[in-house]
């Protein structure tokens, strides 16, 4: 299986302490640790902090060949701070380098030779026009058998022809309860129930999957024909940060290669949980998760 990741790699600051991040690397570096070709699609700076970044990108077995350096704006990095749930709550710098990803048309010709199976992407990666053009192209020119979306919302951006455009272009798509709240009463002007707003975009949309994270209480999967309900591992919370990243790296780990909804879930909710128990958004995997994951 062979997966492309497009967007962020940032580093999360965390009570001083610096940890690699972005929700697309995150994702990248989960679905390696499942024993995917995983591959990321981003842009950093020349600066210490994307030099750091290459170096922990080798260390997760993510490929690099689809890194870009950007000799003038600045490697992402996010303040993150929890509330007393453990939520996290995050503050960004202006233009950073991975908002501006642009490959060339040599490149995109290179990556349509990939034969990716499952292409990743989120929300916040189109705040700017530059890196909203260039996923627009890549959707176009890449032939892969799953667009996945993250919905994601960051920083209160998910304007509503943005959403639409990617749910559009999306196969499967992941939101949170919170997120579904904002995005139905930005979408229809109502809030929906989980089953009416995929029933909805089932209806209006390309949309084969919708999941739906609940934290501790699991996950809904819904596929027009089906709805498969999964509870979550109960564990000491740490913080929440990648879980959801982890959980999307499990469903696709299991759903692209051809597992049931039920099966894509429950291994989705075993690593989202797993990550919440740890610090940090990419905790190697021990010996149990990897036995599990070979099962």
């Amino acid at each position: 299986m062979k997966a492309l990741s497009f967007g962020a790699v940032l580093w999360d600051i965390i009570d001083g302490q610096e940890f690699i991040g972005g929700a697309p690397f995150n994702l990248a570096a989960h679905l390696a640790q499942c024993d995917v070709e995983a591959f990321l699609l981003t842009r950093i700076g020349q600066d210490r902090l994307g030099a750091n970044a290459l170096r922990e990108i080798s260390r997760f077995k993510v490929n690099p060949q689809w890194i870009q350096i950007d000799p003038h704006r600045p490697t992402g990095w996010a303040t993150i701070t929890m509330d007393s749930k453990g939520q996290p709550f995050y503050q960004f710098p202006d233009d950073p380098a991975h908002l501006f990803i642009e490959p060339d048309t040599s490149m995109m010709h290179s990556l349509r030779r990939e034969n990716f199976d499952v292409f990743c992407f989120g929300t916040l990666e189109q705040k700017e026009e530059v890196a909203r053009r260039t996923l627009e192209n890549l959707i176009t020119t890449l032939d892969c058998r799953h667009i996945f979306y993250d919905i994601n919302i960051r920083l209160d951006f998910y304007p509503q022809p943005i959403l639409r455009q990617s749910l559009d272009q999306s196969t499967i798509v992941k939101l949170n309860l919170e997120e579904l709240q904002m995005v139905t009463e930005r979408l229809y002007g109502k809030a929906l129930e989980e089953r009416q707003f995929a029933e909805q975009l089932f209806g209006d949309h390309a949309v084969d999957v919708v999941c739906v994270t609940k934290g501790s209480c699991g996950c809904s999967v819904h596929t027009q024909n089906q709805v498969a309900n999964a509870s979550a591992p109960q564990v000491k919370v740490a913080d929440t940060v990648g879980s959801g990243d982890a959980f999307s790296a499990g469903f696709l780990y299991e759903y692209c290669r051809g597992a049931s909804i039920e099966a894509a879930a429950q291994t989705a909710n075993m690593l989202g949980a797993f990550v919440a128990s740890c610090h940090g958004a990419v905790p190697t995997y021990h010996a149990e998760i990897q036995r599990q994951l070979s099962r």
